[in-house]
């Protein structure tokens, strides 16, 4: 546990050093659980958005985009359940005065006990070598079962408790387990509340006419209420998809852990309006169409995995979270529910307006089930800068900070650096930089020696660094070095864009699916 606080610590402080991520309002000592996405990290995000974009829009004919607005209608937020069951269940620590989240306190206690078979797993690979069969261990070991069984057991209590509402066995589950406060050690806890975690504002030009607002908390409501509009507008036929990326605001209970918990975030979202009673296919292809998403990456399948839901959401009849192995353990990085028509139903009760599909070979209409994908962009984020951060040792003995990003994502795709700063060699890295900066994201660097240069780029991420000695003024060539396995190697000037383009392509990436 130790170690993995030490890697998170390393993350936070690189992602800052190195201009990815600060602190919001910093110079005024900073606002809790808020950030700012600095010149590499803003750079980063919107690779990770259009990566998304790419997959789920212009890969999908039957799927289109929207941008709905932050601010709506107050009743949309009634009639999707928001102001009355949007909310966390709340405990304080009476010595420390600290407030948590009671299921997060329980999922966190759960985590432990999968940190306890994983280090199982690593002694007995060390003990049995290249004999070892990682699931015929895990299927098979007492000790490793009753771990598993405990855990499974807890999180389907606290499911079927939060279903019930039944905030007394919630903390009775919390006593039970003897669970203690994080910062101080105590188990003197209150009874658990509800917290709704909607932000209120209002829209008006005076107090007294001024209609009471939310800020948006998910972004699907604004898919829902367009659903028509987008519809008939694109004469979409079911099965079709209505795909966003926006803000959403949470005020949450205990916003921690980076960005992995933030106030203000963004979300990825799709929602696939499908024909009644064909949701149970459609979640299966929606999971295993977003693993694939994943997966391309080239972040290591062993780092995933899914969970299926003990608690629905009031308007789920099945649920899943892909979780992805962050420094602090296995976390929800997407979710994937099967929605029933309950949103649509909602807004037509609330609206007063019908908002149905009519169905051309069936000479009928009615209202579509939903199946919806949402993955957060900060959480994304976490996760592939979190994987990419390594610390390598070389065979020299000396070790490098390396940022390990998928090179389709990375900010910056190549530095050209000139090896000294004279004899017409900054003239000619500078004209290679302004014929590749039409195709991608480049930067130019002749600060420091060579070596500290490869150095500065390997931990920022960069996959490429071009150098440009004397021998290029005689033959036109320069050394492109690849960042992960540091190989060097001689290429004309002219065939750089199409040596880039290979590996940085979307294209070539999402072939992978």
């Amino acid at each position: 546990m130790a170690k993995q606080q030490d890697k998170f610590k390393h993350v936070i402080s690189h992602a800052k050093e190195y201009g990815y991520v600060f602190q919001s309002s910093e110079i005024y000592d900073g606002l809790s659980a808020v950030y700012d996405y600095a010149q590499n990290g803003v750079e980063l995000k919107k690779n990770i958005r259009e990566y998304w974009w790419k997959a789920m829009v212009q890969m999908n004919e039957n799927i289109v985009g929207l941008d709905s607005a932050i601010f709506m209608h107050p009743t949309v937020w009634k009639a999707s359940g928001h102001v009355d069951a949007f909310s966390d269940p709340l405990i304080d620590n009476k010595d420390s005065k600290k407030r948590y989240r009671a299921d997060v306190l329980v999922e966190d206690y759960v985590l432990k006990l999968d940190t306890k078979i994983e280090k199982e797993v690593k002694k007995a690979a060390k003990r049995f070598g290249d004999a070892f069969n990682k699931s015929e261990f895990i299927s098979t070991n007492p000790r490793v079962l009753g771990y598993k069984e405990k855990g499974d057991a807890i999180l389907k209590r606290l499911g079927q408790s939060l279903e019930k509402e039944d905030l007394a066995d919630v903390k009775a589950l919390i006593e039970e387990l003897e669970i203690a406060c994080p910062l101080s050690g105590s188990r003197n806890w209150t009874d658990v509340k509800q917290f709704n975690l909607m932000f209120g504002t209002k829209l008006g030009a005076s107090a007294e006419t001024a209609m009471d607002l939310y800020l948006r908390p998910e972004t699907a409501q604004g898919i829902f209420v367009n659903f028509l509009n987008v519809q008939k507008s694109g004469r979409m036929k079911i099965p079709f998809g209505i795909a966003q990326t926006g803000k959403a605001f949470r005020n949450e209970i205990v916003a921690r852990q980076f960005i992995f918990r933030m106030r203000e975030f963004e979300q990825m979202e799709m929602q696939f309006f499908i024909k009644p009673g064909t949701q149970k296919e459609w979640y299966e292809h929606w999971k295993e169409a977003r693993m694939k998403w994943h997966l391309s990456l080239g972040m290591g399948e062993d780092n995933y995995r899914f969970y299926d839901h003990e608690k629905m959401a009031h308007y789920a009849d099945a649920a899943t979270d892909i979780e992805f192995r962050f420094p602090f353990g296995f976390k929800e990085l997407e979710g994937i529910h099967s929605r029933t028509d309950f949103d649509l139903k909602a807004h037509e009760e609330h609206s007063g307006k019908k908002l149905q599909f009519f169905d051309h070979t069936e000479n009928k209409s009615y209202v579509p089930y939903v199946l919806e994908t949402s993955v957060g962009l900060d959480r994304m984020f976490l996760a592939v800068f979190s994987n990419s951060l390594q610390e390598e040792e070389l065979e020299n003995g000396t070790t490098r900070t390396v940022l390990k990003l998928p090179a389709v994502l990375a900010p910056t795709k190549a530095a050209i650096l000139p090896l000294v700063k004279k004899d017409g060699l900054p003239e000619i890295a500078r004209k290679i930089m302004d014929d590749l900066k039409w195709d991608f994201n480049v930067t130019y660097d002749e600060k420091d020696a060579v070596g500290r240069r490869y150095r500065r780029q390997d931990a920022n991420g960069t996959p490429f660094c071009i150098t440009v000695d004397h021998d290029t003024l005689n033959d036109d060539s320069v050394t492109i070095r690849h960042r992960d396995t540091m190989e060097q190697k001689r290429v004309k000037i002219s065939e750089l864009t199409t040596i880039i383009e290979q590996e940085v392509s979307m294209k070539t990436w999402l072939m992978k699916m």
